[in-house]
């Protein structure tokens, strides 16, 4: 591969996999996480994306030479609607735009969006007005006040943000001006360490149906491959799409919301 990777989330379930899966593929590797891991992959930079302070520290430490970033980083709603907001949507959003000036042309950003985003297209309304808010905005709860956020759906409400920001960061002139290349990664439930907070937050009947559609649920094993194809140059015309890897989730959920 050959490429300088930057993973975010890289101490534990996705991101970790993919941090691992990249370095054993030849990538100079720098993994960023809150937690320090019992064996970090390559150079780790311990970094806290929920807050501007910590974004910009990240950037900072971070070199130039950037072949591609994933941004795996995420909670899963059951802190609250500020942090889950902060880190899946804003912090991921500064770190992008923070680090453009470092990243190579014909660089990537992969995004791991979400099944649960699914939601944008309905709500897509409240999602411009929120994505259109310009930098990491000081009061995060007013910014979830103002854009109907809610602790019990921040999850999704983040993903949605999420998707809409990659469909239109694909097409900023930051990225676009140099051939960097932003597109989203969509899982479905994936056995992850924080699967268990997933169901807390959707409900088990919502996680069950949802593996019961595919017939089980996703691994970390099944989804770094696709980040880092998204990072490769065998995707180098692959631009501003979210990619489904969910076992056919979004297939079979969009087929009930066009009943056929």
């Amino acid at each position: 591969m050959g490429k300088t990777v930057v993973v975010t989330g890289a101490a534990s379930g996705i991101g970790q996999r993919t941090a691992e899966l990249a370095q054993v593929m030849g990538a100079n590797v720098f993994s960023v996480d809150r937690n320090k891991p019992d064996r970090p992959v390559g150079h780790f930079v311990q970094a806290d994306l929920g807050s501007e302070a910590g974004v910009r520290a990240l950037v900072e430490a971070l070199p130039s030479g950037i072949d591609a970033l994933a941004n795996v980083a995420g909670l899963s709603g059951t802190p609250g609607r500020a942090p889950t907001i902060a880190v899946n949507f804003l912090g991921l959003r500064a770190l992008s735009l923070g680090l453009a000036p470092k990243i190579n042309q014909f660089g990537s950003v992969i995004n791991v969006a979400s099944i649960a985003g699914f939601g944008w297209r309905t709500n897509l309304d409240r999602a411009k007005k929120a994505v259109a808010v310009e930098g990491f905005p000081q009061d995060v709860e007013a910014y979830c006040d103002d854009h109907d956020i809610h602790n019990e759906t921040s999850y999704p409400d983040s993903k949605e943000l999420l998707l809409l920001w990659t469909y239109q960061a694909a097409h900023l002139p930051v990225f676009k001006g140099r051939y960097i290349r932003v597109n989203a990664v969509s899982p479905g439930p994936v056995e992850t360490p924080i699967l268990r907070q997933f169901r807390d937050v959707l409900g088990d009947a919502r996680v069950n149906s949802d593996i019961d559609r595919v017939g089980r649920p996703g691994t970390a094993n099944d989804i770094a491959p696709a980040i880092l194809f998204l990072a490769s140059d065998g995707a180098r015309w692959i631009n501003g799409t979210n990619l489904a890897c969910d076992g056919g989730l979004e297939a079979s959920v969009m087929a009930d919301a066009m009943d056929f």
